[in-house]
């Protein structure tokens, strides 16, 4: 932080209520979004209320600080990026103020997606459908005039917005409509008046220029547009200019939005869709072009290498998609009835298909889920690009070319002309039904000779779109990537531009060097760092293990404390596009839990792949990762590895967080909270070794009090009662500890901790449920745990020793014919995943990995097999079932839904509401205690509404959280079957025992 900086971050602290950051760490979480670009900021600046936003542009105005308002931080053309001071309207600014019968008021920081969730409930929508709408705030929607896929249903947001509440660039909040032109008004009395009088005056000075250099595109928002904003008015026969219409796709350049009045619609009474496949990209474009003159809602256009990646990602498109196909179009039309939605769909179909033979095939969706299915090809596959491997990346530069829909076939065949003469691939996405195209140069921004491919790219392909009367920008932002082409565009109206923005913004601090080029702003903008100078200073640590409580010393040499190169690490913090799509808070995803409850970008995944970039490209130092701020963002990651499955790019976070963690501990060391957290495997096995104190400990509030203090385990939390000795040192163990050599079904159980020294019930019942179905089990008395709270922690030393050990034990046993099986989800990933990076790519580590398995899924492949016996009683009962992230990252499915759904009279519900909280140990802590319940809150307040006999989940700890929230008790799905087989009939009274305080069932 210089010294600008932390005047800044002192000044503005002592004026808001908000945040302000300025320290070089927060500064480069947004130096970057989905575009292409790195400006690091001087600051970031959160305000809470519209008052901060009035004292931040008023200290920035006296001080001629640019400042860039921010939404999700998702612009592909860098329209947020600036040195400056970026204002993040995300985090505090969205609320739902208010919703009337047609029209919603917002703040700019509310989501998309979520305020059309409150809008369903009375039968609205907001119109416009960007394609990000899980994480777009409306903010951003106003500042680029968003439209998406159903534009010809309902155009873009310059049609939606009825009034914009604005704090102009010297720091005076006014509202915007349309305004009658006020030649005599005075800015700091009447700013709406004399801004539309000043407005007026401009247009009609440049009448003639607005004319001759309208596109005939029927999508664009490239400049500022003059040519709509006068109004007739019967009140008025002078008439009014639209100011908020205006501001409608201005980027934050003219005055900062702090609240929308914005028109909503009725939710479409029935809607179809159908895919048209075609045998080659002109084709469908040919098509688009025909479907252009029919009342659609949709006409998106799809290329070959989105399919592909559909196929291969998903085995439902596998076997709708065929392998032949070249493209595809996706249509949607709506109606007041299923027959008129279907008769519009198969009319469309009998012309392309059957009549003029332009597509080959076609696949009709009527049902919402199906068509559903559909749109998830348009909405979630383009993100997937960056999955391809290598080191051309997709690249959004040229990515918002418009042109008539009826000049697209042509224009597509010249892009793709001028593609292979620069010998360049391409993906082609686009909104074909209004002439939008999204085309994304595959380029290699690594490479010196590659990078100016893309400006060579842009002045043919803009050349060409001004040859047909398109646009450069038809629905993303100018931003840095189109803003130098606007005169190329424009002409001589780029002078009427320039008046306009000197009217609203004479000192040009908003968002400066968007729309019109600034003299401050370099052309050229810098772009983001992907070359790793950080490479030659890392080495992969061949060190023997050492215990997380031994420090050891700085070294210039940056350690790799996970088994992987330096360039395999390098790649995957590369790999986050940037797109946002971790930001979501739909209940469909499960992304971030941490982010949920408390959205800021230092909880988001984005975020922490930004950190790890920073650092390997030297953008921040490299001993930036053993510092506590550091290791403070890389905490909130709980390494539930949600994101790495639901991230477009696979980006593995979970990985690159416990290098970090596992770096910043091998110098530093644990905290002592975090120590206890680490060996909890040691805590419980002297607790029970003493159960009676134990159990009375967990159960006083004085001995809680102290445990909180001590051990940090939050006071409120409730805990599992401890058994008489481990159940490894039992006499069902000492039954099982030899192994069986003879051949059949033969099972290693790998006993977790929780099953260990807190339910052996839940062992000794998987037992019985294995030996009933003819399964041998082998239980080794000298096996460890499996270590996952040291690894989330960063304690990979002793991590890495227990997996050795594990690995060694497990791997003989496996030799020997047995299948390692754990009622744990989280034992069973360490065994599948975090040992490999432990230990390294090893034959008996690859062996352990291959032969394990969580209980469910192994009980529901021996039924599978035929082998599982179906002799279940009934159990009339409805019981709540939460799948644990962990077993969502062993990516198996829902075996637990398969198996319980052999009882007979059993009402199973999947409960989809998130994470449980819990997170392993994460809400165990008292630092970590209140955030784990508000992740958890859905999840509970379904358990308590929801009619439910039972919880059900495989995690310990999910099932402690579930019981903490709701009065029910919750069981592993192993002891509802041993119950329904007739094995465990004590099980029916610990359903029925009465809640307790603070101790579980």
């Amino acid at each position: 932080m210089d010294a600008e900086q932390l005047r800044i971050r002192d000044d503005l602290r002592g004026q808001l209520d908000g945040d302000v950051h300025c320290d070089d760490l927060f500064v480069q979480m947004y130096a970057s979004d989905a575009s292409i670009f790195e400006v690091p900021p001087l600051g970031v600046a959160l305000p809470r209320h519209r008052d901060d936003v009035v004292a931040i542009v008023r200290y920035a105005a006296e001080r001629g600080i640019p400042l860039f308002p921010r939404g999700a931080g998702t612009g592909l053309a860098g329209d947020s990026l600036g040195r400056g001071i970026v204002v993040d309207f995300s985090k505090h600014m969205r609320r739902i103020v208010s919703v009337g019968e047609d029209h919603v008021v917002v703040q700019p920081g509310v989501v998309l997606a979520q305020l059309n969730d409150r809008l369903a409930r009375s039968g609205r929508m907001f119109g416009p459908d960007p394609a990000n709408v899980e994480v777009t705030t409306m903010g951003s929607v106003v500042a680029l005039d968003a439209s998406g896929s159903r534009w010809p249903a309902y155009g873009s947001t310059r049609r939606h917005v009825r009034e914009l509440e604005v704090v102009l660039a010297d720091g005076q909040v006014t509202r915007l409509s349309q305004h009658v032109p006020d030649v005599d008004a005075e800015r700091r009395d009447d700013p709406a008046g004399a801004l539309a009088a000043g407005v007026a005056d401009i247009i009609a000075r440049h009448q003639h220029a607005i004319d001759e250099r309208r596109t005939r595109s029927l999508v664009d928002r490239s400049g500022y547009r003059l040519h709509d904003l006068w109004k007739s008015n019967d009140a008025d026969e002078r008439g009014t200019i639209d100011l908020a219409r205006l501001l409608v796709g201005s980027e934050g350049t003219l005055a900062i939005v702090t609240e929308a009045t914005l028109a909503t619609v009725a939710l479409p009474e029935h809607t179809g869709s159908m895919l048209l496949f075609f045998t080659s990209l002109s084709g469908a474009a040919q098509a688009a072009a025909e479907l252009s003159m029919h009342t659609l809602r949709a006409c998106d256009l799809m290329d070959r290498r989105h399919l592909s990646l559909a196929r291969e990602s998903n085995p439902r498109y596998e076997f709708l998609i065929p392998a032949e196909a070249e493209a595809v179009l996706l249509v949607e039309c709506g109606g007041e009835s299923e027959e008129e939605v279907r008769q519009a769909l198969r009319e469309i179909e009998h012309l392309l298909v059957d009549q003029r033979r332009m597509a080959s095939s076609s696949q009709l969706a009527l049902d919402p889920f199906d068509s559903d299915i559909l749109w998830q090809l348009a909405r979630r596959y383009v993100p997937t690009l960056y999955r391809l491997r290598g080191s051309s990346r997709p690249v959004p530069f040229v990515e918002d070319i418009a042109v008539p829909p009826q000049a697209l076939p042509n224009f597509l065949q010249k892009a793709l002309e001028t593609l292979r003469r620069h010998q360049v691939t391409a993906s082609i996405f686009g909104h074909a039904a209004h002439g939008q195209l999204h085309i994304r140069p595959f380029i290699d921004l690594t490479d010196p000779q590659e990078v100016p491919k893309l400006r060579e790219l842009a002045e043919e392909l803009y050349g060409y779109t001004w040859e047909v009367g398109g646009t450069i920008s038809g629905e993303h932002a100018e931003g840095y990537s189109r803003t130098p082409y606007a005169a190329g565009q424009h002409g001589p109206l780029m002078a009427a531009f320039r008046e306009v923005k000197l009217l609203f913004d004479p000192r040009g601090i908003l968002n400066p060097g968007k729309k019109i080029p600034a003299d401050s702003v370099p052309l050229e903008t810098p772009l983001r760092r992907v070359t790793f100078p950080l490479l030659d200073r890392l080495e992969v640590d061949d060190a023997p293990p050492q215990s997380s409580s031994l420090k050891r010393p700085p070294s210039s040499l940056i350690q790799l404390q996970l088994d992987w190169r330096p360039d395999e690490m390098t790649y995957a913090a590369r790999m986050c596009n940037g797109c946002g799509a971790c930001r979501t808070q739909e209940a469909e995803s499960r992304m971030c839990p941490t982010f949920r409850p408390a959205p800021r970008e230092e909880a988001s995944p984005r975020a922490k792949a930004n950190l790890a970039r920073a650092i390997l490209t030297g953008a921040l130092p490299a001993g930036a990762v053993l510092e506590e701020a550091v290791k403070e963002v890389c905490d909130l990651c709980i390494h539930c590895h949600m994101c790495r499955l639901e991230c477009p790019a696979n980006v593995d976070v979970p990985k690159l967080m416990a290098e970090a963690k596992g770096s910043y501990v091998a110098v530093n060391g644990l905290r002592l909270h975090d120590w206890f957290i680490t060996n909890i495997d040691v805590l419980c096995g002297y607790a029970s070794r003493f159960p009676n104190i134990a159990n009375w400990a967990i159960r006083s509030r004085w001995a809680r009090w102290v445990i909180e203090r001590t051990l940090g385990i939050a006071q409120g939390r409730k805990l599992p009662r401890f058994t008489r000795g481990p159940f490894l040192e039992s006499s069902t163990q000492a039954r099982l500890a030899k192994p069986n050599r003879d051949p059949g079904e033969k099972v290693l159980l790998f006993v977790d901790t929780f099953a260990n020294f807190c339910d052996s019930q839940l062992a000794k019942a998987f037992v019985a449920v294995l030996e009933h179905n003819d399964v041998s089990v082998y239980i080794p008395d000298r096996q460890y745990e499996a270590g996952m709270p040291m690894i989330s922690q960063g304690a990979l030393g002793p991590a890495r020793l227990l997996a050795e050990r594990n690995v060694a034990m497990l791997s003989e046993a496996v030799r020997q014919g047995y299948t390692i099986v754990s009622t744990e989800p989280s034992a069973i990933l360490a065994l599948q995943r975090e040992y490999a990076h432990l230990l390294g790519d090893d034959s008996d580590v690859r062996l352990v990995a291959e032969n394990s398995m969580e209980a469910t899924q192994y009980l529901w492949r021996l039924h599978q097999k035929g082998r599982l016996r179906l002799d279940f009683q009934p159990l009339e009962m409805t019981v709540g079932y939460h799948t644990p992230c962990h077993v969502k990252a062993l990516e198996v499915g829902v075996p637990s839904v398969n198996l319980m759904g052999l009882i007979p009279k059993l009402d199973l519900r999947l409960i989809e509401k998130g994470c449980s909280g819990a997170a392993g140990l994460f809400g165990f802590q008292k630092k970590n205690y209140r955030t784990s319940l508000r992740i958890g809150l859905p999840l509970i307040t379904e358990l308590r509404k929801g009619g439910y006999r039972l919880g059900v989940t495989e995690c310990s700890t999910c099932r402690i959280q579930m019981e903490q929230g709701a009065s029910m008790a919750t069981l592993h799905p192993v002891k509802l079957v041993a119950l329904a087989y007739g094995l465990m009939p004590e099980l029916r009274q610990l359903i029925d025992s009465p809640a307790q305080e603070l101790v579980v069932r």
